[in-house]
């Protein structure tokens, strides 16, 4: 075979494999805006609800998408992906799932809008999260 009929093909495997490459390299990475949150103990104000108010302390913003499922494996689908908003959908394998949308007013306040299923139950609330300080206070 003629070497121009080889080195086509190959030019545009080549071209597209680093197009691709710099495309992705072009991106953000997904969630960027929670990895801007800062560490620390956070309270949540629920609106709406004559419930006490919760705090958790955060290692970063991700831990807020999860809230009625703390700390449980779960698959997450990324539904929204903003510099100053997320929404992300989960499944929790036979322990529930939830849907979580995160606006952030600053690196230590945000707005947050979560409903799903927990323990059986359903749950939709909307809260201000805002830090606090560090997790040892």
């Amino acid at each position: 075979m003629p070497k121009s009929k080889i080195a086509k093909p190959v030019l545009a495997l080549l071209l597209l494999t680093t197009l691709g490459i710099t495309s992705a390299a072009g991106q953000r990475p997904p969630l960027t805006m929670l990895d801007q949150l800062v560490e620390g103990r956070w309270e949540i104000r629920m609106r709406g609800e004559r419930r006490p108010v919760e705090r958790v302390c955060l290692r970063n913003g991700l831990g807020l998408i999860q809230l009625r499922h703390p700390e449980q494996p779960c698959d997450r689908l990324v539904v929204e992906d903003k510099p100053d908003s997320v929404t992300v959908q989960y499944t929790c394998r036979g322990r529930g799932y939830g849907r979580t949308h995160i606006r952030m007013e600053s690196n230590q306040l945000v707005q947050l809008e979560s409903q799903g299923i927990a323990g059986g139950l359903p749950f939709d609330f909307a809260a201000e999260v805002r830090r606090l300080g560090s997790c040892d206070q």
